[in-house]
């Protein structure tokens, strides 16, 4: 009898222990998590740049028949040298017009105040936010969202860097990735990793796309109104792109408040512009991506990229929809595709 009792208590120390055990564990990985989800991100960033390069890559073996490791040298070249032209024609340009922008926004808003104040109803909306105090939170929010992890040029050099890694031997971490994986889950993995780059590969190209898209439209049609800083707006507006949801709202503030130094007028037709722009580019763009791409319902996009934004910042919000992406095929993979498998079997 006393030998059972023993047993039992021996059996139950050890439960406890094991629970302890996990506990802690899950307690390690949360807090692991949370100080390396930047340099996550980061890495997810160049990721995302290898398969652009090896995705340029893929063109020149196929139009020039190169090789795959010189069409991958190219394409990196290619691509920098295309940048460093971009900036050595119109960085001095883009330079003054953004100096000329961000002198320019504060006097506009105040300009925009002055101008609602005309009207009952902005007066009172003027009013309610000096009194709430909801425009400090507002304020404190967004900087909360487009903060980065450590300052944009810290976070680009890594970005590059780890991009130029990953586009020099990305079978290397690939196979590190699937050697971690147990040996009936090998096959699996494989053919998870080659559909999460699939669709990552067809985000990308819908967003390049989207990018040229809305960047040559809105420069045209900020031209044939007249409007100034029509570089420093058409990139803010391209740029954007890489957003949905806020970016379109984003790119739209500096382009309205400038129109409102001109007069009302102007500012109409610069929303109605910007606003045809989107509608196009949801008609044009949006069905390349997601012919290609496993469909994301709106509201998760939305509800991830609020989420990563405050927790992590800029690179949050920017990163939220392939980070669904990558969750989204995973889950299709895992779980949808062997549910379907077994209900036929």
């Amino acid at each position: 009898m006393q030998s059972e009792k023993a047993n039992d208590d021996s059996t139950f120390t050890k439960k406890v222990w094991i629970t302890v055990g996990i506990v802690s564990l899950s307690v390690i990985i949360l807090l692991l998590f949370k100080t390396l989800i930047s340099v996550l991100l980061l890495s997810l960033a160049g990721i995302l740049m290898a398969i652009y390069f090896h995705g340029c890559a893929s063109l020149l073996e196929k139009w020039l028949h190169l090789p795959s490791k010189i069409a991958i040298f190219i394409s990196v070249l290619l691509n920098f040298i295309i940048l460093g032209l971009f900036f050595w024609f119109v960085g001095a340009r883009l330079q003054q017009q953004v100096s000329e922008l961000a002198d320019t926004l504060p006097a506009t808003i105040e300009n925009a105040k002055v101008w609602l104040t005309k009207y009952p109803a902005g007066q009172k909306a003027i009013d309610y936010l000096n009194t709430s105090g909801d425009s400090g939170k507002a304020l404190a929010t967004a900087k909360t969202f487009f903060s980065s992890s450590f300052g944009i040029l810290s976070d680009t050099y890594i970005i590059l860097l780890l991009g130029l890694f990953f586009t020099a031997s990305p079978t290397l971490y690939k196979k590190g990735i699937i050697d971690l994986l147990p040996t009936n889950a090998k096959k699996e993995g494989t053919k998870l990793l080659h559909d999460i780059h699939k669709v990552l590969k067809a985000w990308i190209k819908g967003m390049i796309f989207g990018f040229l898209l809305i960047g040559i439209l809105t420069g045209i049609g900020l031209w044939i109104i007249g409007m100034p800083l029509i570089l420093t707006l058409a990139l803010i507006a391209g740029l954007m792109n890489f957003i949905p949801n806020f970016g379109p709202i984003i790119a739209l503030i500096p382009a309205l408040l400038l129109a409102f130094t001109q007069d009302l007028t102007t500012a109409i037709i610069v929303f109605c512009l910007y606003t045809g722009i989107q509608i196009f580019q949801s008609a044009v763009t949006d069905p390349l991506i997601q012919k290609k791409m496993t469909n994301l319902p709106p509201v998760l996009v939305i509800f991830g990229q609020v989420a990563m934004g405050m927790m992590v910042g800029f690179w949050g919000v920017l990163l939220a929809t392939p980070i669904l992406v990558i969750l989204s095929t995973t889950v299709k993979n895992l779980y949808i595709d062997r549910q379907a498998k077994n209900i036929k079997e």
